[in-house]
């Protein structure tokens, strides 16, 4: 078995020890490879289950929490997803393996331009990536099937659940920035909404406005 193999034999095993099981999803993580989205002094760790810092004090999560996030969202092939918090870009490009469309907004443009950078390397053609304030949304763009936001929130923010579907799913991590946060999954029916809790996590916060860069 070569290196490369047996390197993405473990990272795949990594990933089900922690509960990612979806095959579609796992279908995703296994063609995207995570190195790119991952520069400087870290970029040879990139292929361990954990979280590195990454440009503008933001950090790439670790990979099974992004198999856990994709796979709560049940997205699939003709799904339009949004993403609030592009950050290294490597959450989106999962996402775009699995939907049909995927927005993806950040308030720093430089992470935004080295997103784009490296979508446009793996030939990602169905992302489309923004500098703007992700507290808002892209209401130009909603209704979408599913939202998926990768920072921290006090509550699932009412703007972003007002541009999810009916019957649509949204992930965000919940709670104060300096104290424990948690998972949810957030389905929106014809009941009312429904939450899910599904593990604690540590995201960085959710921030109105553009960052210094943006």
């Amino acid at each position: 078995m070569t290196p490369d193999a047996e390197r993405k034999m473990q990272f795949l095993y990594a990933l089900r020890s922690k509960g990612v099981t979806d095959k579609r999803v796992l279908s995703a993580m296994e063609s995207i490879d995570r190195g790119p989205f991952i520069r400087g002094i870290f970029s040879e760790r990139a292929y361990e289950d954990m979280p590195l810092p990454i440009a503008c004090g933001q950090t790439i999560s670790q990979p099974s929490v992004v198999g856990l996030m994709t796979q709560a969202l049940h997205v699939s092939p003709r799904d339009k997803v949004l993403e609030i918090g592009t950050g290294s870009g490597y959450q989106a490009a999962i996402l775009s393996k699995l939907a049909r469309r995927v927005y993806t907004i950040d308030r720093h443009r430089r992470l935004v331009r080295e997103a784009r950078d490296i979508f446009d390397e793996m030939s990602l053609a169905n992302i489309t990536a923004i500098t703007g304030d992700g507290s808002f949304g892209l209401p130009d763009q909603a209704p979408f099937d599913r939202i998926i936001v990768t920072a921290a929130a006090e509550d699932p923010p009412g703007t972003l659940m007002d541009q999810l579907k009916m019957d649509g799913i949204m992930v965000v991590p919940v709670g104060q920035s300096d104290a424990v946060q948690h998972l949810i999954v957030v389905r929106k029916t014809r009941q009312g909404i429904e939450y899910e809790e599904l593990r604690q996590v540590r995201f960085v916060p959710l921030l109105e406005g553009l960052g210094k860069d943006g």
